[in-house]
C-alpha cells in the first residue's frame, strides 16, 4: 500500500517512536469539530464552496499521483477545492491535532499507531457515516478491515495496501538448477545452501536469503504469518513463550545464521546498498531470494529492468502448509482528524479514496499498490503483469495476517525485532526464557497504557 513504494517504511521507522509520544498526548487540548460526537456532519450540498486541506507523506511523483485521485473529488463536488499538503508525517499531524489546527484529512502511511489514534480521540469515530451511508464492508478483506480499526471502533479506512512475498532471481535459480521457488522452509534451507556463494576467504559473495534482522523487509511482523505466528491471545495480551508458531521461527532463523556464521552475516550486509535504492542488494544480483511488498516491481521496473525475476507467496513453515498462499498486509489509512473543519466534506473524499473503483484503480496504477477493495481488485482496467499478479492472488486469497492494532502503537513490533537481533547475534540462550521476558515487557506496556486511560 501504499506501505512502501518510496523511502517510506525506512521513514516509518524512524519516526515511530517520536510519533507514538506526541500521539499519547495528541487530543489534550484539541478542539471538537463541528459534528457531534456519536453523530455524522452532513455532506456538503452540491454548490457549496470550501477547501478540503489534506495531509499525507507522499511527495514527488506519488504525490503528484495521489492529488490528481483526491481531485476526483470534483467530478461529484466542482466547488470543492483540494488543498494537498505533502512530505506531512504522523509527528506533524499529532501536533496539528494537539494545536486544534488539524487538517480536514489524514493520509497515514504508519498503520501500527492506529490504535492509539483511535484510543486518545484524534481521530473521528466513522461508525455513524458508514450507519448513515449504509456502507457494505465487505468489499473490504478481513484483514484490511482489521487494521483499519480498534476495539470495534472504525476511526480510519484503507487507501491502498501492501502485501509481500518472495522475490526470486530467475538467472541465479537456472543456474543452480532449481525450477521454481521453494515453498516451505526445508526447501527454503537448501536452496538457500545452493544459492549461496562464498569468496575464498569464506566471505558471502551472494546470500542465498538472508536472515538478518531487522534488515530490508526481515521485520518479525512480515516472518509472522509464514509460521502462522499471532502476536496476542484472546484475552489481548502477548503470548510469544506460549506459541509454537514464534519458537518455530526464531529456530529457523537461528538455522540460517548459523549456516553463514553471525559474524559473516554482519560484514555481508553492512556493504549492501540502501533497501530504496537502485543499489539494493536483490538489485545488485547480490542476494538471490527475498521477502518484500508489491511495490518493489516498480523499483525494478525503474532501476534494475535487465533483470529477470519471479515473485510467489512466501515460504511456510513446515509444520504450516496450509499457510502456503497467505502473506503479511499492511496499508495506508485516511481519516477526519478530531477538530477538523468540514468533517462531512471530508468524510465525501474519504469514501472516494477507500471505496470508488475508478479512483483505486488509477491509484492502484500509479502507485504500484494492491487496490484496497474487491471490486477494484477485479477491474479489468487494473494494469497486472505477470509478477505483480502474485500480490493481487495472495490478497484475494483469504489467508493474510496483518499486525494486531494495539493502544501502544508499534511497542509490541520493536520489542519482538529488539529479541530478534539479540537472539540471531546469540545473545539469548535460553529462547523460552527470552521468548517470556518480551511477553512481559510487551504487557507491562499494555497494562501501563491501559490503565493510563
Amino acid at each position: 500500500m501504499r506501505s512502501i513504494r518510496t523511502p517510506k517504511k525506512k521513514a516509518r521507522a524512524l519516526a515511530a517512536l517520536a510519533a507514538a509520544a506526541m500521539l499519547t498526548t495528541a487530543c489534550s487540548g484539541a478542539v471538537s469539530g463541528p459534528e457531534q460526537d456519536g453523530e455524522a456532519a452532513p455532506a456538503p450540498a452540491a454548490d457549496e464552496s470550501l477547501t478540503l486541506t489534506v495531509y499525507s507523506k507522499f511527495a514527488s511523483r506519488e504525490y503528484d499521483v495521489v492529488t490528481k485521485g483526491l481531485n476526483n473529488l470534483k467530478q461529484k463536488y466542482p466547488n470543492i477545492e483540494i488543498n494537498h499538503e505533502g512530505n506531512q508525517d504522523d509527528d506533524k499531524l499529532a501536533a496539528s491535532i494537539r494545536a486544534g489546527n488539524p487538517p480536514d484529512v489524514a493520509i497515514s502511511f504508519y498503520t501500527d499507531n492506529l490504535g492509539t489514534w483511535c484510543d486518545n480521540g484524534s481521530f473521528t469515530d466513522l461508525g455513524p457515516y458508514l450507519e448513515r451511508d449504509e456502507i457494505d464492508l465487505s468489499v473490504i478483506p478481513e484483514a484490511v478491515r482489521s487494521y483499519t480499526e480498534y476495539q470495534g471502533k472504525r476511526c480510519a479506512m484503507p487507501m491502498l495496501a501492501d502485501v509481500y512475498g518472495l522475490y526470486y532471481n530467475k538467472e541465479m535459480f537456472a543456474g543452480a538448477g532449481l525450477s521454481g521457488p521453494p515453498k516451505n522452509t526445508s526447501e527454503l534451507f537448501e536452496y538457500t545452501k545452493k544459492l549461496t556463494e562464498f569468496n575464498p576467504d569464506g566471505s558471502i559473495k551472494v546470500a542465498g536469503f538472508l536472515p538478518s534482522m531487522p534488515f530490508y523487509a526481515n521485520q518479525a511482523q512480515i516472518w509472522a504469518p509464514n509460521f502462522g505466528a499471532t502476536w496476542l491471545d484472546e484475552q489481548g495480551r502477548s503470548n510469544l513463550a506460549g506459541s509454537p508458531e514464534w519458537k518455530e521461527m526464531f529456530r529457523f532463523q537461528q538455522r540460517l545464521v548459523d549456516f553463514y556464521g553471525y559474524e559473516n552475516l554482519e560484514r555481508f550486509t553492512a556493504g549492501l546498498g540502501d533497501q530504496f535504492s537502485a543499489d539494493n542488494a536483490f538489485h545488485r544480483g547480490e542476494v538471490a531470494m527475498m521477502l518484500d511488498g508489491e511495490y518493489r516491481t516498480a523499483f525494478l521496473a525503474d532501476q534494475a529492468p535487465e533483470l529477470e525475476y519471479g515473485t510467489a507467496p512466501p515460504p511456510v513453515a513446515d509444520s504450516k502448509p496450509d499457510r502456503y498462499g497467505g502473506a503479511f498486509t499492511t496499508g495506508t489509512i485516511i481519516a477526519i482528524p478530531r477538530g477538523a473543519e468540514n468533517p462531512g466534506a471530508a468524510w465525501e473524499l474519504i469514501k472516494q479514496m477507500s471505496l470508488d473503483t475508478d479512483t483505486l484503480v488509477q491509484l492502484g496504477n500509479g502507485l504500484r499498490n494492491v487496490p484496497s477493495t474487491l471490486p477494484a481488485l477485479e477491474d479489468p482496467r487494473l494494469e497486472v503483469d505477470e509478477q505483480f499478479q502474485t500480490f493481487l492472488d495472495l490478497f484475494s486469497g483469504g489467508k493474510l495476517l496483518p499486525n494486531p492494532t494495539t493502544v501502544i502503537g508499534d511497542a509490541h513490533l520493536k520489542a519482538v525485532n529488539d529479541f530478534a537481533a539479540r537472539w540471531q547475534a546469540g545473545k539469548v540462550p535460553d529462547l523460552d526464557k527470552g521468548l517470556a521476558e518480551v511477553d512481559a515487557q510487551i504487557n507491562d506496556a499494555l497494562a501501563q497504557k491501559s490503565g493510563g486511560n
